[in-house]
């Protein structure tokens, strides 16, 4: 089971609208798309050391991905909170669609991209869709549909994400 400090859903909440304001300041300020990277953690631990060594992977790679497309990083911010590490930038970029098709990328290719969330907000403030729906953590169906149903206990998910984490720093 995750170790660290739990937090409770108002502080969830609070923490979601902070970042959506904060993506919205971005779209004013800049009138560009938005990426916002936070891990998708389940359960009241959102970050540990380890997922912190994950989370910092994950901001590499967008920063790589970026560098490699030639697309200027015009503002960002980095926050390490209870609720979970964020990294929300704003891009010199006018196509959404291709940014997201990058980040998009980087979830599926990546060992660990499981427990990215790249998010992609186009300029008129509307976060663009995947291309093809998310698997769960521990099966093969759709992680929506093990949601809703809650198929799988917080528990069994957060003891895979450990083991994932594991696996992927110690067994290369």
């Amino acid at each position: 089971m995750l170790h660290g400090i739990e937090v409770k859903l108002p502080q969830m909440l609070d923490c979601r609208e902070r970042r959506a304001g904060k993506q919205t300041n971005y779209l004013n300020a800049y009138h560009m798309p938005v990426i916002s990277f936070c891990m998708n953690i389940p359960g009241p631990v959102k970050t540990t050391p380890e997922i912190r060594q994950v989370f910092l992977e994950g901001v590499a790679l967008i920063d790589h991905a970026l560098e490699e497309e030639s697309i200027r990083i015009m503002d960002s911010v980095t926050c390490h909170v209870p609720t979970g590490d964020e990294y929300i930038l704003c891009i010199d970029c006018s196509d959404a669609e291709h940014i997201k098709t990058l980040m998009t990328d980087i979830e599926e290719s990546h060992p660990l991209g499981r427990l990215f969330d790249i998010d992609v907000i186009g300029t008129d403030g509307i976060k663009l869709s995947r291309p093809s729906f998310r698997k769960c953590f521990l099966c093969d169906r759709q992680a929506q549909e093990c949601a809703s149903s809650r198929r799988h206990s917080v528990r069994e998910m957060q003891d895979a994400i450990e083991q994932k984490i594991h696996d992927y720093y110690h067994c290369r």
